[in-house]
């Protein structure tokens, strides 16, 4: 051991309370902090939901002016995307990649524990908008111009923030990428890397690739405003149309990016409650990789409507259709792994089946959307906003559930609360179906999204979408006090937690890492 590890020990034998979690370097710690703050995040993005949600339950304004709407759109997308979501995904990574493959941590720890820490501040920036002067960033989380450059004194504030944001992304993947190429433990060659590793090795290259994207996209955007620049001006020879294509780029790899480890996280879940290895390994690493590449070039299948030439419609509305068929080899392989398993119900498979479910009604709706002259007609309806909503809630966050009910008893040493995780369930998916399913209706009809105002005929379905959603909210008090009780006692979790999944539980013919919850060394 190098003097540097000895001080470094020594220093963590000292640091104590609060200064162990500020200092830490342990992938443990690290990963516990993400999720503890994505689920904060979870609750303040959700909040702004129910704002939204409120303002909408009949025609007229009710609770809020429409400058405010348009912020609390802007935030919600904002914190749901780059503060609930993905820390979410990250914490999963750091807890569970270094000891699915092996390895005593990750490979760059101090560089783990810097990439978190910048994540409060970033959002402590975005949040302090509420408070400026001109309000919140109003122009959408896409932040087009020439809207998004009236955004009076937030407008510095939103972009150092999404800076901030995506130094901590890339920071995070490039450091999952070298613990799982350099740390993998002696023959645990790639095709033997659980399917969780091999997803997250993908979207962590997604995110090396296209954060730079998004940071020289808003970085155009604040020399627009402040330094004179023309570049999505077109007074000056900009074209703002541009920024679309140069956004986009980057934020359909990124709708991938909040997707890909939801798909490895139930291929981990559902073999282990159908009793069986997964179905199809080979074909679901490709099928990954293939979304992964396809992702980049499909990205203007948001920008039907300005104008682009005939044949360009064609193209990005064929590689759209295109990535249905990899997708439908993931739905295939998952229920293919039930198929004659002997299954078993507890809370993680029930979220994993939801996700299976919900989640394709979200891919038909996709290629839906893909038909350029259908997608001219639905383009800025409510939708658009059904189905990516059924793609990230029952997608992204679903799996982030039924992620934490299957490890949270590895975690904590504690079993969850049975009966309340399936409330939790039963309630969040009857919700989530009533507030978003009647939007495919008000879309088809023509309501247009982020308007605070709507014509009379929209009134039913908007009501019922927020009943759901305020069902689905106060729902996730529930998914908080599993966590808490979990945290703090409760029945003890055996060695082997999940009956019957023996060996399934890693999914890899390699020994089993020594640094388990279990036999990991307890250092004094």
């Amino acid at each position: 051991m190098s003097t540097a590890t000895t001080h470094d020990a020594h220093h963590e034998e000292q640091r104590s309370g609060l200064m162990r979690w500020v200092f830490t370097t342990n992938h443990k710690d690290i990963g516990t902090l993400y999720l503890l703050f994505s689920l904060l995040m979870f609750m303040v993005g959700g909040a702004m939901a129910m704002i939204i949600r409120a303002e909408l339950f009949e025609p007229g304004l009710q609770f809020v002016q429409p400058q405010f709407f348009n912020s609390m759109t802007t935030m919600h997308a904002l914190i749901m995307i780059f503060g609930a979501v993905m820390p979410g995904f990250v914490g999963l990574a750091n807890w569970l990649v270094p000891m699915m493959i092996g390895a005593p941590d990750m490979a760059l720890p101090r560089m783990n524990n810097w990439s978190f820490w910048i994540l409060p501040f970033a959002f402590a920036m975005l949040l302090s908008t509420l408070f400026m002067e001109g309000g919140a960033p109003a122009g959408g989380w896409t932040m087009y111009p020439p809207l998004v450059l009236q955004t009076g004194n937030a407008f510095p504030f939103l972009i150092f923030a999404v800076h901030l944001m995506g130094i901590s992304s890339i920071m995070g993947a490039i450091n999952i990428v070298v613990t799982i190429v350099n740390m993998r433990a002696p023959g645990m060659t790639l095709m033997k890397m659980p399917l969780f590793v091999w997803t997250w090795l993908i979207t962590a290259y997604l995110l090396i690739a296209v954060m730079p994207v998004l940071a020289g996209a808003v970085t155009m955007l604040l020399t627009d405003r402040n330094f004179g620049t023309h570049f999505f001006n077109a007074a000056g020879g900009g074209d703002p149309v541009m920024f679309q294509h140069i956004f986009w780029f980057f934020a359909h790899p990124e709708v991938y990016i909040l997707i890909l480890p939801a798909f490895g996280i139930v291929s981990q879940v559902i073999p282990t409650f159908a009793r069986k290895p997964l179905f199809g390994y080979a074909s679901m690493v490709y099928a990954t990789a293939s979304i992964a590449v396809l992702s980049f070039i499909v990205w203007a299948h948001h920008m039907f409507t300005v104008g682009m030439p005939v044949t360009a419609q064609l193209f990005f509305m064929f590689s759209t259709m295109l990535i249905a068929v990899p997708t439908g080899v993931k739905v295939f392989n998952w229920v293919a792994t039930m198929w004659k398993g002997s299954m078993t119900f507890e809370t993680p498979m029930l979220f994993a089946i939801a996700f299976v479910c919900l989640f394709t009604i979200g891919g038909f709706s996709g290629l839906v959307l893909a038909i350029a002259p259908v997608d001219i007609q639905l383009h800025d309806t409510y939708y658009v906003v059904a189905h990516f909503h059924y793609v990230l809630v029952s997608g992204a966050l679903f799996s982030i559930f039924a992620g934490i009910y299957y490890w949270l008893p590895k975690w904590t040493g504690h079993m969850y609360n049975e009966t309340l995780g399936k409330w939790h369930f039963w309630l969040s998916v009857i919700g989530m179906n009533i507030v978003f399913f009647p939007m495919h209706f008000l879309g088809l009809a023509g309501m247009p999204r982020r308007i605070p105002d709507y014509a009379l005929q929209f009134t039913e379905f908007n009501q019922i979408a927020t009943v759901g959603a305020f069902m689905f909210g106060f729902s996730q008090l529930i998914f908080l006090i599993v966590v808490m009780k979990a945290i703090k006692g409760g029945e003890k979790a055996t060695a082997q937690v999940w009956e019957g999944a023996e060996g399934l539980e890693w999914t890899v013919p390699s020994p089993a890492p020594y640094h388990t919850f279990e036999t990991a060394p307890v250092v004094k």
